[in-house]
């Protein structure tokens, strides 16, 4: 995977952000290719990411993701990316180019787009991205908002709160996704806080999951959460009304993304069926 991916010039955020769970997902051939460069304009101390100044986008990178997954065969793929605060639009239309051509080119493959904030585009964004043809739209709060000036300084909370809660109104069928790290200080009400603003903001499919700092130079952690706490949290989420909820310690927001997409439509047609009964 790693040399099909070098063939083709492209970055995975399995790598970039130093993923535990890459060796299982590279064997599969899974993937989470990271767009836009790996240059990031935040510098989060929870992320691996490198950040800096990044070079403009490169409008090839479309036709070579398209490229990869013909190659690969890849049914389900996901794509991320860095911020990109130094874009007008903070690279949704890049986003839209990258969906418009994997349609285009494989017309049957399953797409999660997991995107930045655009804190400073949201409209313009929004706008761009509207009645476009994914599978799953994912956005991260990755922690509790009375964390937030330390692990997300670039970022706020509200405002990402707004992002879901948009897209989720403006663009009705497409599942909405979100997910956070525990161990980094937070409490049970805060999660429980996090898990509402999320429910209540249209998103469906959430996952919690462990933070491991990447190295020494990276935030802490404040506590390893027992795999108990992971079970009771999601059980939580299940109440609170998400269709599907994936928590455990090595959980992370894009692993076995086709799966719980898979849970998704599994859980609306039983629904369905229910009412129809």
């Amino acid at each position: 995977m790693k040399e099909r991916l070098r063939s083709h010039g492209l970055k995975t955020v399995c790598e970039e952000a130093t993923c535990p769970n890459l060796g299982s997902c590279f064997r599969e051939g899974v993937a989470t290719v990271m767009v836009l460069g790996r240059i990031c304009t935040r510098a989060c101390p929870f992320c691996d990411v490198d950040h800096g100044k990044p070079s403009p986008p490169d409008l090839d990178e479309p036709a070579r993701l398209a490229a990869l997954v013909k190659e690969t065969g890849v049914r389900f793929l996901v794509v991320t990316s860095v911020d990109r605060d130094d874009l007008p639009d903070g690279g949704a239309g890049h986003f839209r180019d990258i969906v418009k051509t994997l349609r285009r080119e494989i017309p049957g493959l399953g797409i999660e787009i997991l995107v930045p904030d655009f804190r400073r585009s949201l409209d313009l964004s929004l706008s761009l991205l509207r009645n476009i043809e994914i599978d799953v739209f994912n956005h991260n709060l990755e922690t509790v908002p009375s964390l937030y000036s330390i692990v997300r300084p670039g970022a706020d909370y509200r405002h990402s709160l707004r992002l879901l809660s948009r897209f989720s109104s403006e663009n009705p069928g497409i599942p909405v996704k979100s997910g956070i790290m525990v161990g980094l200080g937070e409490a049970a009400p805060d999660v429980r806080e996090v898990l509402s603003d999320l429910r209540d903001s249209g998103v469906t499919i959430v996952t919690i999951g462990q933070y491991l700092p990447p190295s020494l130079s990276h935030l802490p952690v404040s506590r390893y959460v027992h795999p108990d706490e992971f079970l009771a949290m999601g059980e939580e989420a299940r109440q609170m009304g998400f269709s599907v909820v994936e928590s455990g310690p090595l959980v992370r927001s894009s692993y076995h993304a086709e799966k719980l997409l898979k849970a998704q439509e599994d859980t609306f047609l039983l629904t369905y069926r229910e009412r129809s009964i």
